[in-house]
C-alpha cells in the first residue's frame, strides 16, 4: 500500500495536477461518447466523468474541460447522443478523445432526426438537451435532461481506469 500526499500548493502545479490525476486515476469509470450533427457531419467528444443525477426530472451529467474545443459545437447543437461506449470500442475511445483526426473514420453511428448521433455496439444510448452548465474549476459541469434512452444487453460497457480502457469481463 502507497500513501499518497498531494505536494503543497507552493510546488510546480504542473508536479501537483499529475499527482492528483494519478490518484484520481485510480477510480474507475465507464466511458460516455457525446455525439451530434454538425454542418460537416457528426461532432463527437469522449467522456468519463458521466454520472446520473436525477430520475425526477431525468438528469445526467458530464464534466467538461474548459479547453475543449469540441464541446461548443456539441453545445450549439440543441440535441447531444450519450452513448455508453461498449468493451469493443476502445479504438473509437482512442479516437473520440484525440486532437487532429477524423473520429467518425471507422464509427458506425446513426442520428436522430433532432440531431444526435449514437454510436452502433453501445449498451446504452440517451438522447439529451443541456438543462445546465454549472461553472467546476477548470471544467464545467453539464447537466442534461434525457430525454429517451435505449437499451442493448448483448454489449458490456467499456471502463476506464489506471489511465487505459478496458472491457468488463462479466461471468
Amino acid at each position: 500500500m502507497r500513501t499518497l500526499f498531494l505536494p503543497p500548493l507552493s510546488v510546480d502545479q504542473a508536479e501537483r495536477r499529475r499527482a492528483l490525476r494519478n490518484a484520481f486515476a485510480r477510480f474507475p469509470s465507464g466511458v460516455t461518447a457525446l455525439c451530434a450533427l454538425g454542418r460537416e457531419g457528426p461532432v463527437g467528444m469522449a467522456a468519463s466523468s458521466f454520472t446520473s443525477v436525477s430520475l425526477e426530472p431525468a438528469l445526467v451529467s458530464v464534466c467538461v474541460g474548459r479547453g475543449s474545443t469540441t464541446w461548443p459545437r456539441l453545445a450549439a447543437a440543441g440535441r447531444v447522443g450519450i452513448s455508453v461506449l461498449g468493451g469493443e470500442h476502445a479504438e473509437l475511445s482512442a479516437a473520440l478523445a484525440a486532437r487532429g483526426v477524423d473520429r467518425f473514420a471507422n464509427a458506425t453511428w446513426e442520428a436522430s432526426p433532432e440531431g444526435a448521433v449514437f454510436l452502433a455496439g453501445a449498451p446504452l444510448w440517451l438522447d439529451c438537451r443541456v438543462h445546465r452548465t454549472v461553472p467546476a474549476g477548470d471544467h464545467d459541469i453539464v447537466l442534461f435532461e434525457v430525454l429517451g434512452a435505449r437499451t442493448d444487453d448483448r454489449f458490456g460497457p467499456l471502463i476506464f481506469h489506471l489511465s487505459a480502457v478496458r472491457a468488463l469481463e462479466t461471468r
